[in-house]
């Protein structure tokens, strides 16, 4: 989809917006709406931009509806190697090092691993898993099946999370089918808390684990925007426990540095 108007009533519909709506919450005729819908009126660089925040758009996707009216993107895409991105890599870095010695992950928007803690390098290693991997690709792997305890209950939550992401973004194709995998072993639990933990079995150990999740805040760049930081937290005290002894042995692997 690569016409302006397409994308206008694609975002519109998506985000469950009459045209009055849209009008409304960017202060213009919901007759000027139409008419960009259908291609009779022109939108200046200035009214996209409007209509993206109005529509709270990705900054990749704004930047895409810019070039279909033949403006040049806004929004950098920046690539984590470069200068610019020393003080984000140094944050995530500093965040997952302290979080030591529980699990830390950064993904980005398609769950690839951009970064990893020491135990999550360890933990995730015994999928295979390192940094570059795809954990969408995780989900289709037997062990991780068996690795996880309550591996339905985990298949539950984590599509549900998949299509929210993917809803968000305004349908990510790589999200709705590992969603659509998903749904076949999931299983929703009973009342297990006000968190549903991850457990894994690491030999004759079982680690409950709950998670939670920090994104940089006013991203003015797309690659930032779609970066998500996920720590995870002992559920129980057996499992801080273990962590402890597992990896705090206070010489973690650091995470590598800008």
């Amino acid at each position: 989809m690569t016409n302006f108007s397409d994308l206008l009533r694609h975002w519109r519909q998506t985000r469950r917006f009459s045209q009055l709506d849209l009008a409304l919450e960017a202060n213009v005729s919901a007759r000027h709406i139409s008419f960009m819908e259908t291609g009779r009126a022109r939108p200046s660089r200035e009214m996209i931009v409007m209509l993206s925040e109005a529509l709270t758009i990705p900054l990749s996707a704004r930047n895409q509806m810019l070039a279909a009216m033949g403006f040049t993107p806004r929004y950098a895409a920046r690539d984590w190697d470069e200068t610019a991105m020393a003080p984000m890599r140094r944050a995530i870095d500093r965040t997952l090092d302290n979080h030591a010695p529980y699990p830390g992950i950064a993904i980005d928007r398609l769950w690839r691993l951009t970064r990893m803690n020491a135990p999550a390098q360890k933990m995730f290693g015994m999928l295979g898993l390192t940094e570059g991997s795809s954990m969408l690709d995780m989900l289709h792997n037997p062990l991780l099946w068996d690795m996880v305890e309550n591996w339905p209950e985990v298949a539950h939550h984590s599509m549900l999370r998949l299509r929210t992401e993917s809803a968000a973004l305004g349908g990510i194709p790589e999200l709705d089918a590992a969603a659509t995998f998903l749904a076949t072993h999931a299983k929703s639990g009973g009342d297990i808390g006000p968190a549903v933990p991850t457990i894994f079995k690491l030999g004759d150990q079982c680690l409950s684990m709950f998670g939670t999740i920090a994104q940089f805040g006013s991203p003015e760049d797309a690659t930032l925007e779609e970066l998500k930081i996920e720590l995870f937290f002992p559920a129980d005290a057996a499992t801080e426990q273990a962590l402890e002894a597992m990896f705090g042995d206070g010489s973690p692997k650091k995470t590598k540095s800008a």
